[in-house]
């Protein structure tokens, strides 16, 4: 059972990942990049077919902001003496492409992205903004969880 210390701990590093990751996911909207490649919008188009109901379209971010912040953080707060590397930010690499490979592999089939989401029609380029996606979100979150240590 984790402390109340790596909760908090956990918690204020997640948060500070799903804000890097929000600010990235901006940037491309802001610039146009991969247009095609709307991983939220696919997930709200998912979600809209297995309730049988209009979803909102902030519910997908809502979904990921809160995961982020909460339990893949805690996650890898357990997970944190356990990872490769001497200091937050590679062992924050390290889980990001752990999770990089999860999304490729299971979470973006499972919304019809196909595996590393070639289905956007947009060849190797969503499979390498998605690892920069989560490379951002946990390089972040090992430098902050490392600095709160």
């Amino acid at each position: 059972m984790p402390s109340g210390n790596m909760i908090w701990k956990a918690v204020v590093a997640g948060l500070c990942g799903s804000i890097a990751h929000s600010l990235l996911m901006y940037f491309k909207f802001w610039a146009g990049l991969l247009p095609s490649f709307q991983p939220y919008e696919s997930l709200q188009t998912t979600l809209s077919h297995v309730t049988g109901t209009a979803i909102h379209p902030v519910v997908p971010w809502l979904l990921s902001f809160l995961n982020g912040s909460t339990f893949v953080s805690l996650a890898f707060g357990q997970l944190y003496r356990w990872l490769p590397g001497n200091i937050g930010a590679i062992k924050g690499m390290a889980y990001g492409v752990l999770g990089w490979a999860t999304m490729g592999l299971v979470f973006f089939p499972m919304i019809g992205l196909g595996f590393f989401g070639v289905q956007a029609g947009l060849g190797i380029s969503p499979a390498l903004f998605s690892l920069a996606m989560l490379l951002t979100y946990s390089v972040i979150l090992g430098i902050v969880y490392d600095a709160l240590n």
